[in-house]
Formats: structure tokens, sequence, C-alpha cells
């Protein structure tokens, strides 16, 4: 079978998975969700692109050439009905050929809180070091405490993820932001995984924990329910890079102005 055999029958396999992750999606989320979704398989990156003219499989891990993102944005970019998803094409390119240039941080899409994006490099440093999505990253610290680190909900749950005790080992600093990162993104990681790498249903296992997968969403929590609507949307429009959220507007007005003023605050001390 040839490589982009491989690949399509890989894909037909997704295809019942793929319907229920774009079910309560926006056209535009849906695209979006879609473009990212193929970066995540295809694995775009200084060091995987290097597959010359055609896809090439190697250890599990496709390896790319830069010119089909490019040339995926061209024939989207060719009708106006795509508008939306030819530059979201077009910015992943870009990202492409960034990350060939050598650079490989991510740049947070601005609307995020003053509080957020002043973790930028620790974002990026975090997202790294436990193979996780920045954009995920910072949409989960969003939603959970604005950036605030030593922040600590009616629950129990501490610091800039907002973790719960019970995840962190015998004598952890629980606020300590390197610390609280760490026991965060591994339990987005088992979150991530129980759900198969759904964005919505990773979110809603963070705030609700893993029972909440196999549960029709109208049996969700009202919490878990809004927070699934509220980083579903905020992340879209993250890996979109918009300049403007109205999710995350929406987020600020239902009652996150207040947290991220006292995130604010806190971080300019």
């Amino acid at each position: 079978m040839s490589a982009t055999s491989e690949l399509a029958a890989n894909l037909r396999r997704k295809q019942t998975t793929l319907k229920a992750q774009i079910g309560a999606l926006s056209a535009r989320q849906v695209l979006e969700w879609l473009a990212a979704k193929f970066l995540q398989y295809l694995r775009l990156s200084r060091d995987q692109i290097r597959g010359g003219r055609r896809l090439v499989k190697r250890d599990g891990v496709w390896y790319v050439p830069l010119w089909l993102p490019i040339v995926i944005a061209i024939l989207l970019a060719s009708s106006p009905l795509w508008d939306d998803a030819a530059r979201l094409a077009i910015r992943l390119s870009a990202s492409a050929i960034h990350l060939v240039g050598g650079a490989r941080e991510v740049k947070l899409a601005p609307f995020f809180a003053p509080a957020v994006q002043h973790w930028s490099d620790e974002i990026n440093r975090w997202a790294a070091r436990h193979d996780v999505d920045p954009h995920l990253l910072a949409t989960v610290m969003q939603i959970e405490s604005c950036g605030h680190p030593t922040v600590v909900s009616n629950a129990g749950a501490r610091g800039l993820f907002q973790v719960m005790p019970f995840h962190f080992a015998a004598g952890e600093d629980m606020l300590d932001p390197d610390t609280n990162a760490k026991r965060g993104a591994s339990f987005l990681q088992t979150c991530s995984g129980a759900s198969d790498g759904v964005v919505g249903l990773t979110l809603a296992c963070y705030n609700g924990g893993q029972s909440v997968i196999s549960k029709p969403r109208e049996r969700w929590s009202s919490e878990t329910q809004k927070y699934y609507r509220w980083g579903v949307g905020i992340y879209s429009d993250a890996i979109a890079g918009a300049a403007k959220s109205d999710t995350f507007d929406q987020w600020i007005a239902a009652g996150g102005g207040g947290l991220c003023a006292s995130a604010l605050a806190e971080v300019k001390r």
C-alpha cells in the first residue's frame, strides 16, 4: 500500500469519531478544527518536513513536504466560499515555514487576557516539556485562573490550572507554577487520551472528570456544559489566530472579568 493510500485508509477509519467531534461546532469551527487535526496527524515541524515531493512514513510518523500546506492554502483561497478556511490554511502554512526557519514558540492569540499573556513564555515551555498544545494549555489557564498563580477555589482547586490536591505528590508545592503546570498538563493528557483527542471532550473531562466522556452532554453538570462551550470557542479562535474572540468576551461578561482583574493585580506585584 502506498503512503498516500495508507493515510487515506487511516482517515476513513476515523470518520465515525470525526462526526462525533464536529457535531456541536459551527461551520467555521469545524474547518478550523479539521485543519488543526490535519496538522496533528502530519506533524509539521522543522525536523519532519523532509519528505521531498511525497508523503513518507517512518516509525509511525508522517513526514510531509512543505509544499503540501501551501498548495492547500492556494486551492482554498481560490473560492470565496472557503474564505475562513483559506485564511486558516495560509496561517498554518506560514507557521510551517516559520518552524523550518528554526523558531518553535507559539505566539498566543492577542485576545487572551493580559495576565495569561504574562505567562506566554512559560506556557510555551510547559507545552514543549509536557507535549501539550500551547493553545490548549492557554485556554485552560484562561478559564481556570486567568493567570492568577495563587488562586484557590471553593472546591480546593489550586493555582494557575486549578488542580485538585489529589493530583499532587506528597510534599509538592501545589501553588508553584512549574509544579501546578506539570500536574495540570498530566491530567489534560489523561483526558485527551480518554477522549481520543477530541478537544471539547478533553476540556469537559478536565472540568468534570473522566466519567463525563461516556455520558450524553445533556447529563453533564451545568458547569461542565459551560466549560465545554467556553473552551471550544476560545480554543477554536486561538488556533485560528483570531485577534478577537466573541466566546472570550462572553466568558468575561459572564463573570471572568473579576477573576482577570484579580489575576492582573497579582502578576503585577
